[in-house]
Parts: C-alpha cells; structure tokens; sequence
C-alpha cells in the first residue's frame, strides 16, 4: 500500500525486475500469470498431458535460472514462450518417436480459446458436442505429430498465439523467409492430411 493508504498496483516490469534480484514470490507471481499459455504450448508440441507438464516446469526452471541474461527490451511472454519451444523442440528430437497416442487424455487447458480448442457456445453442451469436439482435438493433435518438431513449433505459434512470422522467426531462431517457407510446406502438408483423411471416412465396407 503506497503513501495515504492508496493502494499500488505492481506491474509485471516490476515482478521481473523483483525476480531478477532474487525475490522468489515475485516469480512465483509470474508464474501464475504465464502457466497456462506455456502448458498449453507445451501440449501442443508434445501431445501428451503428463509430459506437458514437465516441459511446462522445466521451462519456468531455465527461465528462473537465466533470468539475469534476460533483455528487459523484449517482450517477457515471447522469452519465456521461447524457452518452451526450445526444450520442446529438443525433446521431440531426442525421442523421435510418434508422441501421440490415442489413449492420452485430451488435455482441457482453462482458457479453451487460448489452447486452440473451439469454445462450445452453450453453457450446458449436449453429449454429442463434447465427443464431436474431442474428436477434432485429437485430429488435430495426430495431424500436428507428423511435422516436423520447428515445423509444429511454427504452426503453434502461429494459429494458437496469433505470433507475426517476425516474432515466430525470433522465438525460433530463424529468419522471416525461412519461417514463411516452412508454414507454407507444413499448411500444404496439413491440407493433404486433412483431404486424405475425408476422403477415408467417406469410404464404406462393401
């Protein structure tokens, strides 16, 4: 509470400047403020809810730890969503295996609109609503799993965070050009998937 009882409102530049001198809570405090967009981009890349988590808390951890090289110019959440998709990118490479599978439960971040889920209209959704929408999450998640890890990281960022391709570019370390190329193969990969995948449940037994 500031002088004459006023109360004053601490800003997220103070949080980190706080946090960069050691104050734990105050990064505590950032953490509670970023944790469901960095699990949400996390689940994205990985597919998998409990290894999401991990990721999420592995990020948090690095961040923390390198938070004394962090530039007070650049915008915290795009640091921080960097780390993510760094350790991410790693991760998928490292196991280069399919990530998805279909007994996974899908995971149902607190902000559906922000995890790239469609929000359903209705407060009180019918039994078929909820199935039809489950379904298209894991579509989506099974068609993500066959781009490549920089190329999933791209399409996350692009369509799930509304990132421009020059932020994409700096969260990935890549150029514009090279970003504009891969969301370009991976959209006409994801568009092949996607009419394949019409064309199949179309088909009937004889």
């Amino acid at each position: 509470m500031g002088p004459g009882g006023v109360i004053r409102v601490i800003t997220e530049t103070e949080w980190i400047q706080q946090a960069r001198s050691g104050d734990h809570v105050a990064f505590g405090r950032l953490v509670q403020a970023y944790q469901t967009p960095v699990y949400n981009l996390t689940y994205r890349m990985l597919g998998n809810a409990a290894e999401a988590e991990e990721a999420a808390q592995e990020a948090f951890l690095r961040a923390y730890t390198h938070l004394r090289s962090y530039d007070p110019q650049r915008p915290f959440r795009s640091w921080l969503m960097a780390i993510a998709s760094h350790y991410c990118i790693d991760q998928l490479r490292r196991r280069r295996l399919t990530w998805l599978s279909f007994e996974d439960e899908i995971a149902v971040p607190e902000n559906p609109v922000e995890g790239g889920l469609v929000q359903l209209a209705s407060d009180l959704p019918n039994p078929e609503s909820v199935v039809t929408q489950q379904e298209r999450a894991v579509q989506i998640q099974t068609l993500l799993s066959t781009l490549s890890p920089v190329d999933r990281a791209a399409v996350t960022l692009l369509y799930w965070y509304d990132y421009s391709y020059e932020e994409i570019a700096e969260t990935l370390d890549l150029t514009v050009s090279a970003v504009k190329s891969r969301l370009y193969r991976a959209r006409r990969d994801l568009a092949k998937l996607l009419e394949e995948d019409g064309e199949n449940g179309l088909q009937t037994s004889d």
